[in-house]
């Protein structure tokens, strides 16, 4: 008789296991149908970059952003809400242009960095002069008077505007390897003459506004096709500009070469004060267990140069269908569903690490959250974040997703204990089991990240849909797990020698790079 009821409880375990593994497959059909059948990528890709634009912290671009977001969510029936974290300089974009008037005319591209000041409305007209190669900061004090009515140009001039790829494929080595040194040779001697004037790159530009210089000219040059990067003006009262590598080269040459190029600028801005700031936050209930919690996660802010659109727009696009989605097949789900749109996350993390430390009851209880932040590829890599059981829950429910989905994707585990460069860091800090969704480059580090074309014709929509897929399998699998996830980190091995912890190889599945 106990032999018989054995039997039989097996039977019935092998019964409920086909019966959950049934119900996954259909959800997991479910989500792809969807996706694929009535992806809404493509117009909230149009509404997000086209429509809105930039969001830089701070701006009203960035609330209007916010606002958008709780009124997509709200029509397709999930609640939401824009949740303060807290105050930033108010600031507005205008009009840039930038002519060449002297010694010939031409338009040139280049924009005002963020919270840059303006220049009058009529604009401002001057000669552009190079910041002088100094013997020390006292020689530099007694030039900088020359700066007044000036622009001033304080990056240096690049050998070359085609990036290393170019070169790679066309050159000789010898052209190529000569062009590298020849670039090193002149970031090194670029470094020396900034470092004899006694001042930083935030504090040089301050230096030449009191000396009322009309402006600073910089070229951030990232190593892709006419592409410069944007970052923050340290200077109020006067504009600072990023020219392109192409017109910065134009305009630096001729200055250099004594025939003192002018400009005329005209760059609006509009200081708005202090403002407040928020994260957008939405929710689906969970019907069993509510007061635990799966959190799908992307910042909202971006540079504005461009329009934000892989760093990240195609992160927010992600988060966003996988939450619709959810939303349509998987309508009551066992834990509660969260997505958090960071804002601030390019000035430190700022909007999830606040939420982290307002909502310690949620990052207690959650079971795992999924970040998407670096450009518009296919996800091809998820790390452990150095949980130590992370191999088996990340692993069971890559196994529910169809190799078509997760054929690239290369897991390690545990992975590095700590955080890293994005908003999923805010969480593993605080011990919560957070993972990055991390993608392929698409030359995101050298052509869109933080530049002028991170626009939304550089998102590839295909490998978009693909991370929504991915998402919504992964947040639906750690839904349905019947166990909490472990938090149990690993510990990096001591050095033996100097006592400091350091890094060791990686364990990564010998069967596959990811799903089944």
């Amino acid at each position: 008789m106990k032999r018989f009821l054995l039997v039989l409880n097996v039977f019935f375990l092998m019964i409920s296991a086909s019966f959950a593994q049934s119900a996954a497959d259909q959800m997991v059909e479910k989500i792809m149908k969807e996706a694929n059948e009535n992806s809404q990528l493509e117009r909230l890709g149009h509404e997000l970059m086209d429509g809105i634009g930039p969001r830089l912290v701070g701006t009203p671009q960035m609330q209007k952003a916010n606002e958008w977001a709780v009124a997509t969510y709200s029509k397709w029936g999930i609640s939401a809400k824009n949740e303060k974290w807290g105050e930033w300089r108010g600031w507005e974009r205008g009009i840039t242009h930038i002519d060449l008037i002297s010694p010939r005319v031409r338009s040139l591209e280049g924009t005002q960095l963020a919270w840059s000041g303006p220049t009058p409305k009529k604009g401002a007209t001057g000669e552009v002069i190079i910041i002088p190669d100094v013997a020390d900061s006292i020689a530099f004090q007694k030039w900088l008077p020359n700066a007044k009515g000036k622009f001033v140009m304080i990056s240096m001039n690049q050998p070359t505007g085609r990036p290393d790829y170019n070169w790679e494929e066309f050159a000789t080595e010898e052209s190529f390897n000569k062009m590298k040194e020849e670039r090193n040779a002149l970031s090194d001697a670029w470094r020396e003459r900034l470092n004899k004037t006694g001042y930083d790159r935030r504090t040089l530009p301050v230096a030449l506004e009191k000396a009322g210089a009309l402006g600073i000219i910089t070229n951030y040059f990232s190593q892709g096709f006419g592409v410069s990067k944007i970052f923050s003006s340290y200077t109020k009262s006067i504009p600072t500009l990023d020219l392109m590598v192409e017109d910065y080269g134009l305009v630096y040459r001729l200055a250099e070469n004594g025939s003192h190029p002018q400009i005329k600028v005209v760059a609006e801005s509009k200081e708005l004060g202090t403002v407040p700031t928020f994260n957008t936050i939405a929710e689906i209930k969970g019907s069993e267990k509510p007061d635990e919690y799966v959190m799908l996660s992307a910042h909202f802010d971006s540079w504005d140069g461009g329009s934000g659109a892989t760093d990240n727009g195609t992160g927010t696009l992600t988060m966003m269908e996988a939450m619709r989605i959810l939303k349509k097949v998987y309508p009551n789900p066992k834990r509660t569903i969260l997505v958090g749109h960071w804002g601030s996350e390019e000035q430190g993390l700022n909007g999830s690490r606040a939420y982290v430390e307002d909502h310690p009851e949620i990052v207690a209880n959650l079971q795992a959250l999924f970040n998407q932040d670096n450009g518009t590829g296919r996800v091809v890599n998820i790390s452990g974040q150095g949980f130590l059981h992370s191999y088996d829950y990340l692993g069971r429910w890559l196994s529910a997703v169809p190799r078509e989905i997760s054929g690239q994707i290369e897991t390690s585990f545990p992975g590095t204990p700590g955080g890293g460069g994005s908003d999923y860091a805010s969480f593993v800090a605080a011990g919560a089991p957070a993972f990055s969704l991390s993608s392929l480059n698409w030359s995101y580090f050298n052509y869109t990240w933080h530049t002028n074309r991170d626009t939304y014709d550089k998102i590839v929509f295909d490998d978009v849909r693909n991370n929504a897929i991915l998402t919504a399998i992964l947040v639906y699998m750690a839904c349905e797990d019947p166990d909490r996830t472990s938090r149990e980190k690993a510990v990096l091995p001591v050095n033996q020698r100097t006592g400091e912890p350091r890094s060791w190889p990686e364990q990564r599945s010998p069967t596959r790079k990811g799903g089944n």
